[in-house]
């Protein structure tokens, strides 16, 4: 099995459309640094790998779309679905759901206690029940 990293935020559970971001965003960055390779050594090899990577950053782009497109979807059609997942407590639709876990919570930073932020007062988090996933891998 493959090992995953899943970029935390405080207070949700990210979409898949995240990751697409940051895989466009990489590609994009090695395309470049293999177009700075070209103009510094001029070896051809470079700017060919370039191009292709600039290709798939074009593939990558289009599926973030189609993904980005879905989670707007579903934002429209069922907002208390869109809700569940956001908050981590299933998973988006068209990822994985065998084996999900819901997003652990436990290490979340209240916004207005923990940050300071005043009009965050209403969404304060401190008195949470523990934390879902933490109660499902009985770390608790």
């Amino acid at each position: 099995m493959d090992a995953v990293w899943v970029r935390g935020v405080n207070g949700i559970q990210l979409h898949h459309v995240t990751d697409l971001q940051d895989a466009g965003r990489f590609l994009g960055n090695a395309a470049m640094a293999l177009r700075a390779a070209h103009v510094r050594t001029g070896a051809e090899r470079y700017s060919g790998l370039a191009a292709e990577l600039k290709s798939l950053v074009e593939r990558v782009r289009e599926l973030e779309d189609e993904a980005r497109s879905t989670m707007h979807d579903l934002h429209a059609t069922d907002p208390e679905r869109f809700a569940r997942c956001r908050d981590g407590h299933e998973p988006w639709p068209g990822e994985i759901p065998a084996g999900f876990i819901p997003r652990h919570t436990c290490k979340d930073e209240c916004l207005y206690h923990d940050r300071g932020v005043v009009e965050a007062l209403m969404q304060c988090t401190c008195g949470r029940p523990p934390c879902q996933a933490c109660e499902i891998g009985g770390k608790l």
